[in-house]
């Protein structure tokens, strides 16, 4: 029972302090420093949305009230978590936030609470059946041969290639990619996360072509058989001076980077929600399990909050002992 609970069941005397005085101190610890909502960012992709239904779930089981607003992926970083719109967002890769991570932690309103665990890997993927086709790949020099190229086309491209790129809000340059490599393809964003891996079960079902971004952790690359494009290795020269890489007049002539997922909130969240602030930061997921339960979500039609609830049932010794 949350400890503002109890409270309410009994005056202000001392009968109050002396049945304060006998809870557990898994229950002291539960108890919210503050009533206000802890506001937990939704993006437009499954797993960091499960992860807040997951450390919600925890923080609701602790008495605090949550609430979940979506927010925009990148921004979020200098605006939401800066002006009181959200306290804490479960998933900032390395892989797209680097820059505006930076901008978030030169504003010193936020704070950087640690890794979440799984390694972020983004990058332009295609379908082992490609090959047939384009035998070069996953060399990035094959997609500069026009054949290989227009067996990547679709009847909006042709005779150029189609690359199937995530939500603008997620960034990655892929069209600054192309320009920078001199690559033949066009670049299509689409516009949800799972519109995009519809699009991609469409395809391989029909071993029609496909270009498109994959990320892990993802259920994709372990259901369908591919690989990623190998490009010249990603260093940060290679996004801020044109004349690191292949060519001498352009940035972002190399592959996307790849590293941590990083959690972050509000600079204010451990002063107002001490114990909230202590699960944010112990809180870690392994990343065959992330994967699983993302699956469950997208491909079995689990509900976030089902597959979250499950989570939590099944790891409550460990969210207890966050919260000591």
């Amino acid at each position: 029972m949350p400890f503002r609970s109890v409270i309410s069941k009994f005056s202000m005397g001392a009968f109050a302090l002396t049945a304060a005085s006998v809870l557990t101190p898994t229950a002291q610890a539960a108890a919210p420093e503050s009533n206000d909502p802890i506001k937990i960012a939704l993006f437009d992709w499954t797993s960091v949305n499960l992860n807040a239904k997951i450390l919600g779930g925890i923080l609701e089981k602790l008495g605090y009230a949550v609430e979940y607003p979506t927010a925009d992926y990148l921004s979020s970083l200098t605006t939401g978590l800066t002006n009181g719109d959200i306290d804490v967002g479960l998933e900032f890769w390395d892989t797209t936030a680097g820059e505006a991570m930076k901008a978030s932690d030169a504003t010193g309103q936020t704070e950087r609470l640690g890794k979440l665990g799984p390694k972020a890997k983004e990058e332009w993927w295609f379908p082992a059946y490609m090959k047939e086709k384009c035998p070069s790949l996953p060399d990035w020099h094959a997609l500069l041969d026009a054949t290989c190229a227009a067996s990547f086309s679709t009847a909006e491209t042709a005779p150029k290639g189609r690359y199937l790129g995530g939500p603008v809000t997620w960034e990655g340059f892929d069209d600054e990619r192309v320009a920078a490599l001199k690559l033949p393809f066009t670049v299509i964003h689409a516009g949800t996360d799972a519109a995009m891996f519809a699009e991609l079960d469409s395809a391989y079902q029909r071993k029609a072509p496909i270009m498109l971004w994959i990320y892990s952790p993802h259920w994709a690359p372990a259901k369908y058989k591919g690989e990623w494009v190998q490009f010249p290795e990603y260093t940060p020269e290679c996004y801020s001076d044109p004349k690191w890489g292949v060519n001498p007049d352009a940035k972002y002539d190399c592959g996307k980077p790849h590293g941590e997922i990083w959690k972050y909130s509000w600079n204010g969240m451990k002063d107002k929600w001490p114990v909230a602030y202590k699960v944010a930061k112990a809180y870690t997921i392994d990343t065959d399990e992330l994967n699983k339960m993302s699956g469950e979500i997208d491909l079995d039609g689990k509900t976030p909050e089902d597959v979250a609830a499950a989570w939590i049932a099944a790891h409550e010794a460990d969210w207890k002992a966050w919260a000591q």
